[in-house]
């Protein structure tokens, strides 16, 4: 049976290098540029038109927007509408990846702990900016919850310390760990499937394909969840507690 890890990976297809860091093109790199001219052609389609009674395309749009904004006032209030380009980038991103990677023979770029990696780490360290931004040397209060008596700071403080830490850690491994598995559970199903042949070979294969349904719904949940715990972290950033 073929390693069920197999696809996750990769080779490279023109390897470049620029300034002694490796900048080569392989199937992950084509991915993301398919993505992004995936998102950018639906959006501009979807705008284009502008009509009174919107087409299947612009009411797909509008319904995107409508629901990333109801995100950020749920999480961060009005004045969060200034990370909405923001917002509505990493959404329409993960979620595309995630769909576009569950097309046979495609690339899951999301199943890379580099890429949800760096952008666990980018929001966060974004949100820590916003805050000293904002408050300065006050935004340190968020490592004490309100209430907090004085003889319980030495204790809570590091707790919430290490909290914060984790929280880059928990967005990268969340997202990776979910689209990896759901992968890897596929590619074992469809392995036993050929192996079985007609006798057994059907009762595999009809988990995949119930498990193939399931995976559209966690691709769907997976960057809603991504996008909800970004405006929490920055929603925390702005408001401070």
């Amino acid at each position: 049976m073929e390693d069920p890890l197999h696809p996750f990976e990769l080779h490279n297809f023109l390897p470049l290098s620029l300034f002694g860091l490796d900048v080569s093109v392989n199937k992950a790199v084509l991915m993301m540029w398919v993505v992004v001219g995936l998102v950018t052609l639906l959006l501009m389609k979807a705008g284009s038109a502008r009509a009174l009674v919107p087409s299947k395309l612009q009411s797909l749009g509008e319904l995107l927007v409508d629901f990333i904004r109801g995100i950020i006032h749920d999480t961060m209030g009005a004045s969060g509408m200034r990370y909405f380009p923001l917002i509505s980038a990493l959404f329409l991103f993960i979620l595309f990846s995630n769909l576009v990677g569950l097309i046979p023979g495609s690339y899951t770029i999301t199943s890379q702990i580099i890429v949800t990696g760096v952008f666990a780490v980018g929001v966060y360290l974004l949100s820590l900016i916003i805050g000293f931004q904002l408050h300065g040397t006050k935004f340190f209060g968020i490592l004490v919850p309100p209430g907090t008596p004085g003889w319980l700071l030495p204790l809570m403080i590091p707790i919430e310390l290490i909290s914060q830490l984790a929280r880059p850690i928990s967005l990268a491994v969340r997202l990776f760990a979910n689209m990896t598995a759901g992968h890897v559970i596929l590619g074992v199903l469809f392995g036993l499937t050929i192996a079985g042949g007609l006798m057994i070979g059907w009762l595999p294969f009809s988990f995949t394909i119930a498990l193939y349904g399931l995976e559209v719904g966690i691709a769907f949940i997976q960057a809603y969840i991504f996008t909800v715990l970004t405006c929490v972290y920055i929603g925390d950033a702005m408001h401070m507690h």
